[in-house]
Formats: C-alpha cells, structure tokens, sequence
C-alpha cells in the first residue's frame, strides 16, 4: 500500500480467540507483547479475567485527545460510585494494545476511535458500540511549505494504524486525486511519541487530534493546518465512540448505565464549567498547555448522544475496507443505543441541559 517505516503494527486480529473463553489465548497475547516490549505496565490482579458482573470495577482503555474529555472526567470524579461502580483506567503504552485489550477482554470498555472498532467487530469480537466520544477534532497538520495536498507527495505521514487518524489522510489524499502510496507512512505508538518527531523535524506532515493539533499550529512556525476535517464529513462528524464487551451489556448493564450517565454529566460540566474542567484535566490527563487547552476544547467537543452519526460510522467504513482493514461493511447490529437510550430516559432533567446532542 505504502512504504511504511519504523511501523507499531497492529497484531493479525484474526490469529486471536476474542471469545473469553480460552484463558491461554489471551495469555499469550500479553506474553508476546511484553517480549516484543509493546506491554509496559504492571498488570494487576484480576486483569486475566472479566469484571462484567454487577458492583465489580468496569475496567477501560482510553486514547488521548479531546474526544476523551467526558470519560477523562468521569474517571476524575468517579460520578458512577454513587451507583455502585467504579471506573478504573487500564493504561497501555501504544494504541494497538488500547484496542487489543478491549477485543481480548482484558477491560470492559473503551474510548476508541470507530474505525477501530470495526476492525475488532470484523475479527469477530464480541463488542458493540453504545455511546459516543467526541466530533470533529481530527486535523493534519503540515511542515512549513508543504500547503497543498500536492506538495505531500514522497513526504513522511505521521499517523496510527486502524485509526480514524490514518482513513483521514487516505481520504484527503483520494479526494485530491493522489494515491495512498504516493507518501511514506511512518506509524506511531502514541500521541505524545506523535507530535515530538513532527516537532524535531522528522515527519513532514501528521494526522492528529485536538489539543495537539492547535498546539502544533501555535508551537511550530510556519506549520499548516490542511484539513480539519469539516470539508471532508461535515460539520458535527464523530471521531471515538465508546464500545464494550457483550458480556458487561448482558451481565452488568446497570454499571454500564452509570458510566454512560457519568459520562453524560461530565459533558455537562465541561459545557457549563468549562475553565474548572480545563484545569482539573490539563496536565493529569492532557499534555498540553491550558493555554493550547482552551484553543482546542470549542474544536473537538465531547459528546455522548452519537445515535444522529449511525449512518456516518457505517458508510466510513467503505474506506476501511479499500484499506484492507476489514473484509465486510458491518451491519446496524454492531451499534446498540439501548443502554445510552435508557440513560437519556431516566434522566431527562441531565439530558435536557446538554448543548450538543442527537439530533
């Protein structure tokens, strides 16, 4: 497809059992990874099996960027204790390992990009989509003078695989009439890794989220922003969604609940008390001035009531399958509103406050 360097490869998710039922397939996902040196964390106890049943901990990946803000809230101020669950972060040092837990079943849930998502559905993985992250927020951005999609010809993409930050570029690219294969891919283990090598010169352009992308337009002069997306899905496009594991749905779908409602409260509050927000996230969670956070918070908002974007999800995946990504479109039964639906019902007061909502 591409000339790809120094590449963090996803692992062949078809090779893997998702089912959660053989033990030592999972084992051996994690043995792998920790002697290739993708697994740097202490995994606690526990973390081998499930926690869907109700009043265990509901266990979560995240990403980095703004789309993350409600569940980066929602785990500052733990809002689902007060219905009895707590919501604990299982961090992993690259992207491939934040969407891998999830299909292996070594969390419950996660903030993903949706193109992700639909890799690990497509492999099998007993997951679904149940509520939204964030919109809009995804940008390139280019080294000084390379202002046309034209000029990006033979320069060095900065991006992850299986993201909505590498379909952008294909996208971009295709509506310009240039071939994927026209660049060099170079894919990165996180956002942070990201956005110092285009800083120190060594990518010439990156697909990015908010707040790095206005952080890097401010930092580094004479940088671009090409897209922000709006011109290539329109206003209101969603970027993550949060997915979870069957088994919390059948088993625990109060918890569920809860964290759904957490999230819903969170994105209250960083609509309404946005500068608290900022500052109780930026540095903890964000790694990013509160200067670059406040440019960037109006550009990716956090939402959680995605059902106006079921359609959106669907079609994107046509690209997702150019790439190679996935063998088949996925059906309307990889996405359930259900839970999301029964939040928005039982609290109509919360629900009615939100600025941005399903339409």
């Amino acid at each position: 497809m591409c000339d790809r360097i120094g590449c963090t490869h996803f692992p062949r998710l078809s090779d893997m059992d998702f089912s959660g039922k053989v033990a030592s397939s999972r084992r051996r996902f994690l043995k792998g990874a920790a002697a290739s040196g993708a697994i740097a964390m202490a995994i606690g106890p526990g973390l081998m099996g499930g926690s869907a049943l109700a009043g265990a901990p509901v266990k979560s990946t995240h990403g980095s960027g703004f789309c993350n803000l409600n569940i980066f809230l929602a785990h500052s101020r733990q809002y689902a204790k007060g219905a009895g669950t707590e919501l604990v972060f299982i961090n992993t040092p690259t992207f491939a390992e934040q969407v891998t837990f999830l299909g292996m079943g070594q969390v419950d849930i996660g903030l993903m990009p949706y193109t992700s998502f639909m890799a690990l559905y497509d492999a099998g993985a007993p997951v679904k989509i149940v509520a939204g992250g964030g919109v809009e927020g995804c940008a390139i951005v280019a080294r000084p003078g390379l202002d046309s999609p034209q000029k990006l010809k033979g320069k060095t993409l900065g991006t992850f695989q299986l993201d909505t930050l590498e379909v952008m570029p294909y996208d971009y690219l295709k509506k310009n009439g240039i071939s994927f294969k026209d660049v060099k891919v170079r894919y990165m283990g996180n956002t942070p890794e990201a956005v110092e090598a285009f800083k120190a010169g060594a990518l010439d352009w990156i697909c990015t989220i908010e707040p790095y992308a206005s952080a890097l337009v401010n930092d580094v002069k004479g940088a671009v922003m090409l897209t922000n997306g709006i011109d290539l899905y329109g206003k209101g496009y969603t970027d993550c969604v949060l997915a979870a594991r069957a088994s919390l749905m059948k088993d625990n779908p109060e918890g569920l609940k809860a964290i759904i409602k957490g999230m819903m409260q969170a994105q209250l509050d960083a609509e309404t008390q946005t500068e608290a927000v900022l500052k109780e996230l930026v540095g903890k969670y964000y790694k990013t001035s509160i200067e670059n956070a406040r440019i960037a918070q109006g550009k990716q908002p956090a939402v959680v009531d995605a059902r106006s974007q079921t359609d959106f999800i669907l079609q994107r995946t046509d690209s997702v399958m150019e790439m190679g990504y996935i063998k088949k479109k996925p059906g309307r039964d990889a996405i359930d509103w259900t839970l999301l639906e029964a939040v928005i019902k039982e609290n109509p007061d919360l629900y009615g406050k939100l600025k941005f909502k399903s339409a």
